[in-house]
């Protein structure tokens, strides 16, 4: 709560131009997370990045997927609905990996959104997402966890929005995490510049 208070105190003090909830991968609230938080702060936005493992952190692949099923997707729903109760109706959803499936599964809840990030996932869209609403997926190419039917998929289901798919030749499934050895930092840094562009572009 502390953190939500926080960056909407920082968001109307500063005059910041967006809030953003950034969701987690599976891994954790890893140093990745919190390294993008601040690109974006940098940028002018204001910037949560929930605790969806309550402080643990997995540190591989494999140990992630068992730790996310034990605490469970309903009880990583629940948290992720307490974690945006307090932001603005128009908080851009965003998140990694697994995180992009909470983002999306937030949509639905939340249809004032200015907007949608989805980072090395495709996420849920729901059938009725807002017509015009801006949207964006960047993943690898080829991506076990985002095949070409699955971005097929979202792209349907996302009929209407404003989406965009960028997706990242020859790069592991999540390249933007300095922390693993599937970062690559010319695709890295050609997707936050195309999300703080996005960003920026929802208030221009």
């Amino acid at each position: 709560m502390v953190g939500v208070v926080a960056a909407i105190a920082i968001k109307s003090i500063m005059g910041a131009m967006a809030t953003v909830v950034l969701f987690h991968s599976v891994y954790g609230l890893r140093s990745a997370v919190l390294e993008a938080a601040g690109r974006f702060r940098e940028a002018g936005h204001a910037v949560v990045t929930p605790d969806l493992y309550d402080g643990e952190i997995a540190p591989t692949l494999d140990e992630g997927f068992e730790l996310a099923q034990w605490i469970g997707w309903p009880s990583i729903a629940d948290r992720a609905r307490a974690a945006v109760r307090d932001l603005p109706p128009d908080t851009v959803l965003a998140g990694f990996s697994m995180g992009a499936g909470v983002a999306g599964g937030l949509l639905s809840e939340r249809p004032d959104a200015a907007g949608a990030l989805f980072l090395h996932g495709t996420g849920a869209v729901p059938s009725n997402v807002r017509p015009g609403l801006p949207m964006q997926m960047h993943v690898a190419d080829p991506d076990v966890y985002a095949t070409p039917r699955e971005v097929s998929e979202w792209v349907k289901a996302a009929a209407g929005a404003r989406a965009e798919v960028f997706r990242y030749p020859g790069v592991g499934h999540l390249f933007t995490d300095t922390g693993l050895a599937d970062y690559d930092e010319e695709a890295a840094e050609l997707v936050w510049r195309r999300c703080l562009d996005f960003l920026a572009g929802l208030w221009n």
